[in-house]
């Protein structure tokens, strides 16, 4: 399977790991707390797969981005947090940055 695919699915599931932390109410409720561990295992494991081939910098860069942008996505579209354009245009500079790491890679 292709490192760049691996390392995306594992951005993403480092989003599913901070809503579930979060849901977890500090690991006082089970299914989120488990949800967490599973997720963070997932998405850890994937990007020890993907930094075989992609450079460390690249690769944790381009995980902890997806991560970020996706977890303050959810927080805007579910959890009524503010999406000012500041916020919106800042978002939109990790996800360029991002982008640029893969096309310099």
């Amino acid at each position: 399977m292709s490192a760049w695919l691996v390392l995306i699915v594992s951005g993403l599931l480092e989003t599913v790991w901070a809503v579930a932390l979060n849901a977890s109410r500090g690991f006082s409720r089970l299914v989120p707390s488990l949800l967490f561990a599973v997720a963070l295992l997932l998405s850890m494991g994937g990007l020890a797969y993907a930094m075989r081939s992609i450079p460390i910098g690249t690769g944790y860069a381009v995980w902890v981005g997806i991560g970020a942008v996706g977890t303050a996505l959810y927080g805007m579209f579910f959890l009524h947090e503010p999406a000012t354009a500041a916020r919106l245009i800042c978002l939109a500079l990790i996800v360029g940055g991002v982008v640029g790491l893969k096309f310099l890679h």
